[in-house]
């Protein structure tokens, strides 16, 4: 389900500060809670002091899949497990931002090879990587994490980053995951700030609770830091990459609203 192109309205950010690369960060299975103020996050927790930290971030589902293909185009596309093999022709951001002339590219720890369809692999796993699923996506934009640019002027317009299961907290431990985050992605983050590019860090859904409350942080020089308590899920992100880019509004996102009120102007 697509909508039409977002309607003349006030915008909600101006041309100023529309990144030049967006990076996705999805981690795995826990709470605001469980990791905000942990001294085991060092990292992490430096992110949320110098970003728009969303207090009240929450994921829509458990188990992990469908918050992934939420996050990704709007809609969990039917899907409320963790199931491998499905196949979807319908509008996704990938689809949406390259139809505009923009650029996309998934970047999955541990998958075998570029285009790759596996369901496993060492510890990839497709449920985490929800443009594998959609036929209209190109294969030449799934790609295995080591090909993450090192000249990062090189990335695509937006793009996704998947840890694998021990390095996303899923089977790993937190200060895993803290250090990997800081050794692979805290460079982008040091040349984002002077390249106009943007760091979204969140995670796919909390450890079960009730709330499904997750920390989102938000890193980038268009950004006001701040913590800012306007309930959010991955729907409002992916509305506001929709208003960033100017893209038609996926599923879900014609119902939330843009986040607002984060950006220098």
């Amino acid at each position: 389900m697509v909508s039409a192109k977002p309607k003349a309205t006030k915008p909600a950010v101006t041309e100023n500060v529309i990144p030049d690369h967006v990076v996705i960060v999805v981690e795995e299975n826990h709470s605001y809670e469980k990791l905000i103020g942990n001294k085991a996050a060092p990292y992490i927790n430096t992110l949320a002091g110098q970003g728009a930290f969303f207090t009240h971030s929450y994921a829509v589902a458990h188990p992990s899949q469908p918050n992934y293909f939420v996050l990704f185009s709007g809609s969990n596309q039917g899907v409320k497990d963790d199931s491998c093999g499905h196949v979807f022709k319908t509008a996704n951001l990938a689809s949406e931002l390259v139809k505009a002339g923009y650029s996309f590219a998934g970047y999955s720890e541990d998958l075998p090879s570029t285009g790759s369809m596996a369901c496993s692999n060492h510890q990839y796993g497709r449920k985490h990587s929800p443009w594998v699923s959609f036929s209209n996506v190109a294969k030449e934009s799934n790609v295995p994490f080591d090909q993450f640019p090192k000249d990062y002027s090189k990335l695509p317009t937006v793009s996704f980053v998947i840890p694998n299961l021990d390095n996303d907290m899923h089977d790993g431990t937190i200060l895993a995951a803290d250090d990997w985050l800081k050794n692979h992605i805290g460079s982008y983050v040091d040349w984002a700030q002077s390249h106009n590019s943007l760091l979204i860090l969140t995670w796919d859904e909390d450890d079960s609770s009730k709330d499904n409350h997750i920390p989102t942080i938000f890193v980038g020089p268009m950004i006001k830091p701040a913590n800012y308590d306007q309930h959010i899920t991955h729907l409002n992100v992916l509305r506001t990459l929709e208003e960033l880019y100017q893209l038609p509004y996926l599923g879900g996102t014609a119902e939330v609203s843009t986040i607002q009120g984060i950006w220098k102007q």
